[in-house]
């Protein structure tokens, strides 16, 4: 049990070193309470509890999924927000999220929620425009 909370608590430093904790909540931090409670109620032979214990981190991963895709925007709101008409290519959706990343982000004095919101919004025309490209055929 020892060795796997020293595992634990490796993976969560490399999480936060990385950045990747920074976005997590209270509800995060309880499901990873409940996964190390659930495998020491496993080890310890209670397996029904730590069944519970799995499926209630299951349910939680599932809800935070959905509140992600959630999240994304509909292209017109992306355009909008880049201010590129729906015939834009790839170069010109990429240079208008550089002259407008350039005023809001947040080393910029802008707002790091702004910031996230133009990053998407060229993720998501990109992905647009990957789609409407005609596979070549050799």
């Amino acid at each position: 049990m020892h060795l796997l909370l020293l595992a634990f608590g490796a993976i969560a430093a490399w999480a936060w070193w990385t950045g990747r904790l920074r976005r997590s909540d209270s509800g995060d931090w309880a499901a990873i309470a409940a996964v190390i409670l659930g495998f020491k109620w496993f080890s310890s032979g209670q397996g029904i509890l730590a069944l519970i214990c799995f499926a209630g981190v299951a349910a939680w991963a599932a809800y935070r999924s959905q509140q992600f895709r959630r999240a994304m925007m509909p292209v017109a709101e992306a355009r909008e927000l880049l201010g590129v008409d729906e015939n834009a290519d790839q170069d010109t959706i990429r240079a208008a999220h550089r002259r407008l990343i350039a005023r809001v982000h947040p080393d910029a004095g802008g707002s790091e929620e702004l910031a996230r919101r133009v990053n998407a919004a060229r993720e998501i025309l990109l992905s647009e425009v990957r789609k409407q490209v005609p596979e070549r055929s050799e």
